[in-house]
C-alpha cells in the first residue's frame, strides 16, 4: 500500500466540531502542515469528511536499504 501526504489548507474556524476532531485525530494542529499516512479505507474516510480543508497527495512507498 502507498502513502498519502495531507496538508492542512483552509481554516476550520466556523466548521462543525467533529470536523475539528477529525483533523486532529490525523495530527493536523497548523495550516500548511503536511503529515504521512497510510492509504486504507479508515483514512480515506476521515479524508472525505475534511476534503473541503485539506489537500492529499499520494506518495510512493520509499525503499529501504
Amino acid at each position: 500500500m502507498g502513502k498519502l501526504r495531507v496538508t492542512y489548507v483552509k481554516s476550520a474556524i466556523g466548521y462543525a466540531r467533529d470536523q475539528k476532531a477529525t483533523l486532529a485525530a490525523l495530527g493536523l494542529r497548523r495550516l500548511n502542515q503536511s503529515v504521512l499516512k497510510p492509504d486504507n479505507p479508515s483514512v480515506r474516510g476521515m479524508l472525505f469528511k475534511i476534503q473541503h480543508l485539506v489537500k492529499v497527495e499520494e506518495v510512493e512507498d520509499e525503499v529501504q536499504a
